[in-house]
């Protein structure tokens, strides 16, 4: 059985909410990241995306905003064992683009809807074509 293990992001970098949001840009800029885990005292608390960073930086005041100001506090998450088809299909239920994969309530994985079209990628071309 694939796993979300098995194309997750392992060992992610994460980010607090109090630091601003043009910390978490450039992070995210120097990471090549679209979506970064909010920490506060150690705890999952929020998901910060590109896509929300990129609205709120229009805002006037955006330059002053943290992080807690623009992430989604209802955040996706799953196991590292959980299946595959099972995380990917609730993500596309959920409308959402990622999965934040927790251990003992630490994070230690992200599983992003790219991860989806990758692990989707591998499976179609291992397949033999259907006989016409």
């Amino acid at each position: 059985m694939t796993t979300v293990a098995d194309y997750m992001t392992p060992g992610p970098h994460t980010i607090g909410r109090e630091q601003s949001l043009v910390a978490a840009k450039q992070m995210m800029q120097k990471i090549h990241a679209r979506h970064l885990p909010v920490l506060h005292g150690g705890k999952l608390v929020g998901v910060l995306s590109d896509r929300e960073l990129a609205a709120i930086e229009t805002l006037p005041g955006s330059r002053q905003m943290t992080v807690e100001d623009a992430m989604v506090p209802d955040v996706y998450i799953t196991s590292q064992d959980a299946p595959l088809a099972t995380v990917a299909g609730e993500m596309a239920r959920q409308r959402v683009g990622s999965a934040i994969v927790l251990k003992d309530d630490h994070v230690v994985g992200v599983f992003t809807a790219v991860d989806a079209l990758r692990a989707l990628a591998e499976t179609l071309t291992s397949r033999p074509a259907k006989p016409a």
